[in-house]
């Protein structure tokens, strides 16, 4: 993107105005481009507001890393854009090998507690996306009814760039299809799906301790699981 590459701020006002196509986000009133010169125009006013506010706050030196609202938009543009086919299809074939449906054989406490929390995320799969996956025990690969993931993946392909530049990072992250979609459609909070897909994590932590290298990786993973989920909201 202009000026992505340098370390000073170049200009002084950011803002964004209505386009044909969305809204694009402007520097001192001209267009933002991507590092691929894609001109940045976002589909909602206020993923646009967010973008802009993230140029805004910049000092004197630029921190690319303080930008994830605008990381995530040239994602979308630059990378999801070009190959929306190939990056939805990856994120499907997530629903046949899906992290809630790959249970513990044992302990029976872990084992009991996957299912206390799991079946339900399952259950409502099958109920509010007409898509029945069914666990196993053990690591041993299952195959999941193919009207399930097709109903599945129908609708990870009917999601918008932008919408997929954030899912791949719910789904990636969580190792769960289904937890994705949750996330985005709200059945249960974006922080208790994360929490969800870390219960083996947490059930090994409180067994041996924790590890505070993986803590802080977890939590870094933790805050680019929020912020996915909420670029797809705004997006």
């Amino acid at each position: 993107m202009a000026g992505w590459n340098t370390n000073k701020r170049f200009w002084k006002n950011a803002g964004y105005e209505a386009h044909e196509n969305g809204f694009v986000i402007q520097l001192d009133g001209r267009s933002l481009k991507t590092p691929a010169k894609t001109p940045v125009v976002v589909p909602t006013r206020e993923l646009a507001e967010a973008i802009a506010a993230e140029w805004d706050a910049q000092g004197d030196q630029v921190d690319p890393l303080t930008m994830p609202m605008t990381r995530t938009a040239n994602s979308a543009l630059d990378k999801v854009a070009i190959q929306k086919q190939d990056v939805a299809e990856m994120l499907a074939d997530y629903g046949g090998t899906d992290l809630l449906c790959y249970r513990a054989e044992s302990p029976v406490e872990l084992v009991t507690r996957q299912a206390e929390n799991w079946d339900p995320v399952l259950d409502w799969a099958a109920d509010s996306l007409g898509a029945r996956l069914q666990p196993v025990s053990g690591v041993m690969f299952k195959s999941q009814n193919e009207a399930a993931l097709k109903r599945l993946r129908d609708m990870v392909h009917g999601l918008s760039s932008f919408q997929l530049a954030a899912f791949h990072d719910l789904v990636c992250m969580s190792g769960s299809l289904v937890l994705g979609f949750a996330a985005v459609h709200e059945y249960r909070p974006a922080e208790d799906c994360w929490t969800l897909s870390r219960l083996d994590e947490l059930w090994q932590e409180e067994q041996w301790g924790r590890d505070d290298d993986a803590h802080a990786l977890s939590e870094t993973k933790r805050l680019a699981f929020l912020h996915a989920h909420h670029f797809f909201k705004i997006s």
